[in-house]
């Protein structure tokens, strides 16, 4: 068969199946074109999912006459001044996106740049340019979504689905951009210039609120590299990545990278099928990354990966490693002023609430002590200075419940004591065992060239290895105490290092390792505490890393504010 050069009309719906996948596609691509026209308020409507009709306006800078005819001929565009194509600033640059949706449905463009002396129409099914009386920027309107590509229609779902992808497109542009105003069918509104905390909170929902941590890191060995953010405590967390919002130089982003480093970094304080809530903003040389990747420009090439990945585990860890003594702010923990009046004050009475006990009926029973002036003095002193507060208690030999200020606090002595002794843990060096015979693990040479690109990695994880020929690896040195499948963890090892240019393998296997033993030696629920033990407990936790939560990401505590047990007894 002869080779044909394929008609344009054609060329455009071969291009449109990469670019326009789905209504939600159509959106991004539009929306974004009016953010690199500089708009700052868009408004977006949706009709039956989007297949009956897609509307975009903005009051960005509008095209003229010109310009308004080129934007719908294929690699056409505006924001690749010169032909480097490793220095993109813009959202969209490829020119694909509206001759691909004019080949696939019937698209008409009204704007104006103020410049001229009237406003243009363009039927882009017709190629008829009309005189419009549009006075302002750009609307853009898509009817009938793969009418000329019928069979498309059938893989299209329901239309509240096709509607909800719209609305995800949306919420991650109005996180790349909460300088920007977003509103969806006149339903979703985004201010303009909204406070980061609240755009986040409008997105991900009120439970939110107070349990963001903020990031803000710059590479000490590039200038140019920084991550700025927010991300979930780890008792915050989703049951799907629905909530995990990343950007690189302004653009959102589904990147294994990106995604990895975030799993890595929340590793000990969350399961491994639970996720955190993140915003996270990564800048960097934009000649350090590749966005010319896919032409829905939602993947992304590092140039760098290992030193990427690397830099983000590391920041997120910091900001999840910070104490109770180191953040308080953290924890809504306030200590009355000599003004102030409490009208329950749990050591404020003559007495003192010691440990439970079990009654004839099972039942909990109390031994009550008189508390002497100097305890008291020497608990409220205490009480002003520790986070967590003073002992009250203890509840079914599991829970010790102490008080802060206007606070009671209850804590899980086993979560506690896991995280004490799991951090403690990570802090002892790795005892390696060298072997007189070496390990020999039979790879393919493609597995073994990954395996060996990550030696340094591994080496700090315990395990020394090198080639041994063409088509395996030897292991010269390991862990002391681990007797492992070597065959299939190095398999596992070389097929994550080609998918994702990493492997997470030998850290979650230590993980594992450590967080059973110390889930195995630490207090244990049902375990009878004294004070001195208990105040203990609260005293190492308030000075612990990642001190919220244990090793499984379960919390270890919970603050009861004094105005919310008042609730409970009608008391407000």
């Amino acid at each position: 068969m002869p080779i044909r050069v394929l008609p344009d009309f054609l060329v455009n719906q071969i291009a449109a199946g990469e670019v326009v996948e789905r209504p939600a596609s159509v959106v991004k691509e539009l929306v974004e074109n009016a953010l690199d026209a500089g708009a700052d308020q868009i408004v977006v409507d949706v009709v039956d999912g989007g297949r009956t009709l897609i509307s975009v306006i903005d009051n960005g800078s509008g095209m003229s006459q010109e310009d308004l005819l080129k934007s719908i001929t294929r690699h056409a565009t505006s924001k690749l001044p010169s032909d480097d194509l490793l220095n993109i600033n813009f959202m969209g640059f490829r020119g694909e996106a509206l001759p691909s949706i004019a080949s696939v449905s019937e698209m008409v463009i009204d704007t104006f740049n103020g410049c001229e002396n009237n406003g243009w129409s363009l039927d882009c099914d017709t190629g008829i340019l009309r005189p419009s009386d549009w006075d302002c920027g750009t609307r853009i309107r898509v009817n009938n979504l793969f009418a000329k590509t019928p069979a498309r229609l059938k893989f299209l779902r329901g239309d509240k689905a096709e509607m909800m992808s719209v609305l995800d497109v949306i919420k991650r542009l109005a996180m790349a951009r909460p300088d920007v105003g977003f509103t969806l069918n006149n339903k979703w509104r985004f201010p303009k210039n909204q406070d980061m905390n609240e755009r986040i909170i409008a997105v991900m929902g009120e439970d939110v609120r107070d349990r963001m941590l903020e990031v803000n890191t710059k590479s000490s060995s590039t200038s140019s590299l920084a991550l700025q953010g927010f991300v979930s405590e780890p008792t915050l967390r989703r049951a799907s990545s629905v909530d995990q919002y990343l950007f690189v130089n302004g653009r959102p982003v589904k990147d294994k990278v990106l995604i990895g480093a975030l799993r890595a970094a929340y590793m000990d304080v969350m399961h491994a099928r639970e996720f955190p809530l993140c915003a996270l903003y990564l800048t960097l040389d934009p000649r350090s990354v590749d966005v010319n990747v896919s032409p829905a420009k939602t993947e992304v090439h590092f140039l760098e990966p290992s030193h990427i990945r690397s830099f983000i585990i590391k920041s997120l860890r910091d900001t999840l490693a910070q104490t109770i003594s180191d953040k308080a702010q953290f924890f809504p923990i306030k200590s009355p002023t000599k003004t102030e009046k409490t009208s329950i004050n749990f050591s404020a009475n003559n007495f003192h609430v010691c440990a439970p006990k079990r009654g004839p009926d099972s039942a909990f029973m109390f031994d009550i002590l008189p508390e002497n002036k100097k305890q008291k003095e020497e608990t409220l002193a205490i009480e002003e200075e520790k986070p967590l507060g003073h002992v009250i208690g203890q509840v079914g030999n599991k829970y010790i419940l102490a008080q802060s200020g206007e606070n009671l606090i209850i804590v899980d002595q086993h979560a506690a004591h896991e995280r004490i002794t799991y951090e403690r843990l990570r802090n002892h060096t790795i005892k390696v065992q060298p072997l007189l015979t070496p390990i020999v693990v039979s790879l393919k040479q493609e597995d073994v060239n990954a395996v060996l690109s990550i030696t340094d990695e591994m080496r700090n994880a315990g395990l020394v290895i090198d080639a041994f020929g063409d088509d395996a690896v030897a292991i010269f040195e390991k862990p002391s105490d681990w007797d492992l499948n070597w065959q299939d963890t190095l398999h596992a090892i070389a097929d994550e290092v080609r998918a994702y240019g990493h492997s997470s393998q030998l850290n979650e296997r230590l993980h594992l390792k450590l967080a059973n033993y110390a889930c195995h030696h630490s207090v244990r629920a049902g375990q009878k505490l004294d004070f001195a033990q208990m105040d203990a407990l609260l005293r190492d936790i308030e000075n612990t890393n990642r001190a919220g939560e244990c090793n499984h990401g379960r919390p270890v505590y919970k603050i009861i504010p004094l105005i919310e047990i008042d609730g409970w007894f009608e008391r407000v």
